[in-house]
């Protein structure tokens, strides 16, 4: 009875403005439900006319953001984004250190790397001045690094996995390469080998 009084009602709102999963009316009427408070008394609440509450549980404006959340809040209710878990995500700091020269921000979903080595700046190989901080650009690796990290973290909970790859060793004898040969141009030390395997990248 209840999954057919459910599908009645789902289709009734299939064509409201939506909060998440949820229709934005059904969500305000459960608040003002919650807080026991006619539309003029949330409205005068949130700071928006009567008017706006009407019309978001009639289902003829999707209330933005900053409005919706005034509404909420008059039933001491709050908007959080969770994950698939139901876990509380928490929004990324701002810092200086993920910005670059002209007050950018790096990409989001690239990894940032502070103090970077030679080679690991896309410009290196340009012989420019090496930022402070840059950002990986390849996602292979950072992938790569994470299932690494976690591996030697949390050792007993992948007891029974194989030992994933250390990456970028490639790249850091590549790296190394450069520096070596970035040196011997300053007439420190010797020539770069020409195999990259004979380069130890932790020397």
């Amino acid at each position: 009875m209840r999954e057919d009084w459910q599908a009645r009602s789902d289709e009734m709102t299939k064509d409201q403005p939506r909060i998440g999963r949820y229709p934005a009316s059904g969500l305000i009427r459960r608040a003002r439900r919650v807080a026991d408070l006619s539309q003029r008394e949330m409205a005068a609440n949130a700071g928006v006319a009567p008017s706006t509450v009407g019309r978001v549980e009639a289902g003829v404006i999707a209330p933005s953001l900053d409005v919706m959340q005034r509404l909420l809040a008059t039933a001491a209710m709050y908007l959080v984004v969770v994950d698939r878990d139901g876990r509380v995500v928490r929004p990324m700091l701002e810092s200086e250190d993920t910005r670059d020269g002209a007050e950018r921000r790096y990409p989001s979903h690239l990894d940032t790397i502070l103090d970077p080595r030679m080679g690991e700046w896309w410009a290196d190989h340009y012989g420019l001045a090496r930022p402070p901080e840059t950002f990986k650009r390849d996602r292979q690796r950072r992938d790569e690094m994470r299932a690494r990290s976690r591996w030697e973290v949390r050792v007993k909970l992948l007891r029974g996995a194989p030992e994933p790859p250390i990456p970028g060793a490639r790249e850091r004898r590549i790296a190394r390469r450069l520096e070596i040969m970035e040196n011997w141009k300053r007439g420190i030390g010797l020539p770069p080998p020409l195999n990259l395997d004979d380069i130890d990248p932790e020397d």
